[in-house]
């Protein structure tokens, strides 16, 4: 073994990870910017970037994890709904309500954390078996989702929400058939209907449910209430679910954390979801990468980015991107969050909700043009189903889900 040292191409590698860094907190503060808008944009500009396309994959990659540790800010502080409504509100939110959105943030963070440090050790042998499986899996991938769809749906609290789970899904999975394959015109090259489409099923509902609340209330001290084995439990539960997010397509983050949550004792309550979720979400992005590796398969769309940018897969490389940008993630989510909590809890809440909704919009037509405008309105009717009738958003995935069972 030998050893060399290039200071050059490490402090060129270095600054393209700080400007991933950048760009991956910028699309985490952002309301409704995706990380896998932002990867698009980046495959776009990629081939015309003055540096070595390794840099410029590993600027992509910190992007994408920075992301996953900071979108929980946004997520927390926008969309806070009347405290009427308590209990149909997100995980997240109700933890808000009561004055503990502090300590939200640092659970989050701190499952992120922890499934960075889970993911590295199992994700070679993880990926050993899963390309063992991926043969069975892939012959059988509609049988898979059927399967997730169905425990979905006979795991709800009663019949009622049954039945509207199944029309979330199948009303989704239409709206999904119906537009995923289109190629609208629109002012950005890199665009698509899914930033759209994920915009109005899971955020637009949210900030229709907050107008006319009271927005963010006054929020007590930080401290995690959590024990350190409870932490270590859940976010190991979202590392696991975050490998099968990271090897079988159509299963976001949200429902591998509602399946795995069905593991988890009811004390922990909201809690248990927001640390399992941030877990599945960040170490959806390293499993991801193997499978794109061992694989041929990009899973997530920075990965889809990486691919399409011809980016050379140096695992040593991007897996140190991974790792400093989970250190800053995890820093900026400690350094910012408080503040932005802060700062949103002084604004009114039905402005900012409604200026918000513009904003997703507008988002909507940057990527789609006039399609993606009324592919947003479209879902967001949908959207807004499940949580009037107490029924789990989860089955909204049905507009990926639903395509592929259908070929």
């Amino acid at each position: 073994m030998e050893v060399a040292v290039a200071p050059r191409s490490t402090l060129i590698a270095l600054a393209f990870v700080a400007g991933g860094i950048a760009l991956g907190t910028a699309s985490g503060l952002i309301p409704g910017l995706h990380a896998n808008n932002m990867a698009l944009l980046l495959a776009g500009i990629a081939p015309s970037v003055p540096g070595p396309p390794l840099s410029v994959g590993m600027a992509m990659l910190a992007a994408g994890v920075v992301h996953t540790f900071l979108e929980i800010v946004p997520t927390l502080a926008l969309g806070v709904p009347d405290p009427a409504m308590a209990v149909a509100a997100l995980p997240g939110h109700r933890l808000v309500l009561e004055g503990r959105g502090r300590e939200a943030l640092r659970l989050s963070a701190l499952g992120s954390g922890i499934a960075v440090l889970l993911a590295a050790p199992l994700a070679i042998p993880v990926t050993r078996a899963m390309v063992a499986v991926w043969p069975l899996v892939r012959a059988n991938l509609s049988v898979v989702l059927l399967a997730v769809v169905g425990i979905l749906v006979l795991t709800e609290r009663s019949l009622a929400s049954m039945a509207i789970g199944v029309f979330a899904f199948v009303t989704s999975a239409m709206l999904g058939i119906a537009t995923l394959d289109l190629s609208p015109e629109a002012p950005l090259a890199a665009g698509g209907v899914l930033a759209p489409l994920f915009a109005g099923l899971f955020g637009a509902p949210v900030l229709i449910d907050a107008i006319g609340g009271e927005g963010v209330p006054p929020q007590d001290d930080p401290a995690v209430a959590l024990s350190k084995g409870g932490l270590a439990g859940l976010s190991g539960l979202g590392t696991v679910a975050g490998a099968v997010v990271g090897y079988v397509p159509a299963v976001s983050s949200a429902v591998a954390a509602t399946l795995s949550l069905l593991a988890v004792p009811g004390r922990y309550g909201a809690r248990g979801f927001v640390v399992t979720t941030s877990g599945v979400n960040t170490a959806n992005t390293i499993f991801a990468l193997f499978a794109l590796v061992a694989l041929g398969a990009p899973r997530t769309g920075v990965l889809v980015a990486i691919d399409e940018a011809e980016v050379p897969l140096s695992m040593p490389h991007l897996l140190t991107a991974v790792a400093l940008s989970a250190v800053v993630g995890f820093v900026l989510v400690l350094a910012l969050g408080d503040r932005y909590l802060l700062a949103v809890g002084r604004l009114d809440p039905t402005r900012l909700s409604v200026v918000v909704l513009v904003g997703l919009g507008a988002v909507g037509y940057l990527f789609a043009g006039p399609v993606g405008v009324g592919c947003y309105v479209a879902a967001t009717i949908i959207g807004l189903v499940p949580a009037r009738f107490r029924a789990r958003r989860a089955h909204l995935m049905g507009v990926l889900i639903g395509p592929i069972l259908v070929g």
